[in-house]
């Protein structure tokens, strides 16, 4: 099946002043979210990625190739509506953190997950004021209230923009601690990324290469990456 993709009708994208950040004009014209929102944007330095990416368009429109403009169409025509409800969303992954559930066995893996997760744990408790329970196995264990109401305060205090990030970050590593450290540039970001996949990659040690999970994991981290970055972006000069 042949997939309709617009043609471009602008020929040059461009960085401008808005009234309330930056703007990117295709011709002279102010660009719109699909919503019909103005896409107005909160640095200089997302606006001119997502200039980039309108001007890197050849005959016809692909917007699977600009990422950031979806991103910022989401932070905008979603998150900024919907603020109190997204943060609610993602802090309810503090309850059931990647960092807290280890395996009961192999030692090997436990001793992976140590490695990757405890520092997170230790993070959570001395900076961010959120100690967690570890456990063994998969069943859910009960988090103290204070902990959780100190990572959603975090979550809460942050824009649309890095709320979208968030959400990318949180939802595909499955931990809050791993997508909080990525805002707060804790550990890089690949590191970041090698720490959600230990089970995953003990897996694949153990039992060999999957062509189909392989493909996912790498459209994964890209993902995750790219949410990385359109949270730097999106920081306003200071």
């Amino acid at each position: 099946m042949t997939v309709w993709m617009p043609k471009r009708f602008w020929s040059d994208a461009r960085v401008a002043d808005a009234e309330s950040g930056w703007q990117v004009l295709l011709d002279g014209r102010m660009l719109r979210t699909p919503a019909k929102a103005p896409l107005v944007l909160p640095s200089v330095a997302l606006a001119e990625a997502i200039a980039e990416e309108w001007q890197a368009q050849g005959e016809h429109v692909d917007p699977m190739s600009m990422p950031c403009t979806r991103s910022a169409n989401a932070a905008i025509d979603n998150v900024a509506r919907q603020k109190t409800e997204v943060a609610a969303h993602i802090a309810v992954f503090g309850e059931t953190d990647l960092c807290c559930y280890r395996a009961e066995g192999p030692e090997t893996l436990r001793a992976e997950q140590a490695r990757a997760w405890n520092a997170l744990l230790d993070w959570a408790r001395d900076e961010l004021g959120a100690p967690l329970v570890q456990t063994a196995g998969i069943v859910p264990v009960p988090q103290p209230a204070r902990s959780l109401a100190a990572l959603s305060a975090h979550v809460s205090a942050l824009d649309a923009f890095a709320l979208t990030a968030l959400h990318d970050l949180v939802s595909l590593s499955g931990s809050l601690l791993i997508g909080l450290a990525a805002l707060e540039d804790r550990y890089e970001i690949e590191d970041l990324w090698r720490r959600s996949r230990v089970d995953e990659d003990f897996q694949e040690r153990q039992w060999g290469i999957d062509e189909e999970a392989t493909g996912m994991a790498a459209r994964k981290r890209q993902d995750f990456l790219h949410a990385a970055r359109f949270y730097r972006l999106s920081r306003p000069a200071s």
